[in-house]
């Protein structure tokens, strides 16, 4: 090697070692200000109760406001597009879905960000099945009346999502292929309106993440026809799944994790994980998710990479047989 050759080979090792003692260095003395989890959806839902929850936890360990920064609107669309355009530097951390990260790149024709290139994935939060909720109203208690009400009653009972091309939107479109039956959907801006709309009976039906959902069904609110897990849930667990009740082979389960923007570096990124995982993992924290009807499914950045790029053709597939479209 000459030692023009080796010079330069000697530099850019000091360069490299420069950087990463000064990722390091900075990962260590994160955080310095408060950190916002962006949410993309309103209030209420359960995307905003783990931003929250989460939240509270690591204000208490790192001394910093983590607050939850609620941007609705384009199914998430909006508030990722926030995330992406932001500095990776750990400050702006997001609470993407199932919606946000894979049933959005099937039905918007496009998006001004990159679902995998234009973000950093943390770790996956919790697997969420959904619950089919009626308002007390609906004369069907269980899912056989449900459907057999749907039939006699085409198009007579409508359901709540939250908002064209949504995971409760795409449920109950699924549901209707292979139940046979025809309900019209009327969507909402978020998972707390959608609630709304179903509790004061502006709607009958809706498709809700058990977090949404349970707490509206033990307190008589609402009533749970069925859950899209395969198997019941814990929280609810006299509550069939809605294989058993008569649609074999149904099947729509979400999750929320947590990501960050582009290219955080490394010890960033395993500091933010390590605690989040952490706080989870705390009985307090397992079973608060578990009472909700959510199940714990940490993971490690690069499974949760994986795991989104495996749903995205999942759901895509969804989209394309189903017809959804976004209004």
């Amino acid at each position: 090697m000459s030692q023009q050759k080796l010079k330069y080979s000697c530099l850019l090792a000091a360069v490299t070692a420069l950087c990463v003692l000064s990722a390091g260095a900075y990962a260590q003395a994160f955080p310095s200000r408060p950190i916002r989890i962006v949410v993309p959806f309103p209030p209420g839902g359960t995307s905003d109760i783990l931003a929250r929850s989460i939240g509270q936890k690591l204000t208490e360990e790192w001394g910093q406001p983590v607050l939850a920064d609620n941007r609705p609107g384009a199914a998430g669309n909006i508030a990722s597009e926030i995330v992406a355009k932001s500095k990776p530097d750990g400050y702006t951390l997001y609470i993407n879905t199932v919606g946000t990260h894979a049933i959005n790149p099937a039905i918007y024709a496009s998006m001004p960000f990159d679902v995998i290139k234009d973000f950093t994935p943390i770790t996956n939060l919790v697997n969420l099945p959904s619950l089919m909720l009626a308002h007390p109203s609906v004369p069907a208690k269980n899912l056989k009346e449900l459907i057999a009400l749907a039939k006699k009653r085409p198009d007579a009972l409508q359901y709540s999502s939250a908002g064209s091309g949504t995971q409760p939107h795409l449920s109950a479109e699924m549901f209707k292929m292979m139940s046979g039956v025809s309900i019209g959907h009327v969507p909402y801006k978020g998972a707390g309106p959608q609630m709304i709309g179903i509790i004061s009976g502006e709607v009958a039906l809706t498709f809700a993440t058990a977090p949404s959902g349970v707490p509206y069904v033990k307190n008589g609110q609402l009533r749970a026809i069925g859950v899209t897990s395969a198997n019941r849930i814990p929280a609810l667990p006299t509550v069939q799944t809605i294989a058993e009740g008569g649609v074999p082979g149904f099947l729509a389960v979400g999750w929320n994790g947590l990501m960050g923007p582009a290219n955080m570096p490394q010890p960033l990124l395993d500091k933010i994980h390590d605690a989040v995982v952490r706080i989870v993992r705390t009985p307090e924290m397992n079973a608060r998710f578990i009472d909700l009807g959510a199940e714990p499914a940490l993971s490690t950045p690069a499974e949760f990479g994986a795991l989104i790029k495996a749903e995205i053709v999942k759901w895509a597939k969804v989209v394309k047989e189903s017809g959804a479209k976004v209004d």
